[in-house]
């Protein structure tokens, strides 16, 4: 039996952290660096539609060993993070870089059809190259919500998205 935990980052051991990691650098192959890692480290994303800033609860850093994938772990795992933006945020939002077509959108997430863009340290940054790889999760508190207009997440180093 397959069991999930939610925690966040405080909550898990050091040695929980090093597998993690590990896990991370070696499911992406060479795609993964330590910005990302910061990224999947606590803290909340607040991306902005249209003129409205949503609370998002942006979903990173998930993977599965080479020798447990196709077991559905993934899909236990996406569920579980999907309760987590529906309890506590008013939108998810996630990049896709699985690589296999309709992964997310069969769990209710939905591909922003609109222009990517990042409010930068001096205004908004064109983010082209993300667009038709965001994918939003509606909850309950999202509201109207057009996904073909732009979409804007905060400003950090490495991967904004």
């Amino acid at each position: 039996m397959t069991r999930l935990r939610r925690a966040r980052t405080a909550e898990l051991t050091t040695a929980e952290l090093a597998a993690v990691r590990r896990l991370l650098f070696g499911a992406f192959g060479g795609r993964f660096n330590e910005h990302d890692w910061e990224h999947t480290l606590g803290g909340v994303r607040v991306l902005v539609a249209g003129e409205r800033s949503l609370a998002t609860g942006y979903v990173e850093g998930v993977a599965t060993r080479e020798d447990r994938r196709g077991l559905g772990l993934a899909t236990l795992v996406m569920a579980e993070a999907g309760k987590v933006v529906e309890e506590g945020y008013e939108l998810g939002a996630l990049g896709d870089g699985t690589g296999i077509p309709g992964f997310y959108q069969r769990l209710g997430w939905e591909t922003w059809q609109g222009p990517t863009w990042a409010a930068g340290p001096d205004g908004p940054v064109r983010t082209a190259d993300e667009d038709g790889s965001i994918l939003v999760l509606r909850t309950p508190a999202t509201g109207s919500l057009d996904p073909t207009g732009p979409i804007t997440c905060d400003w950090r180093a490495g991967d904004v998205w």
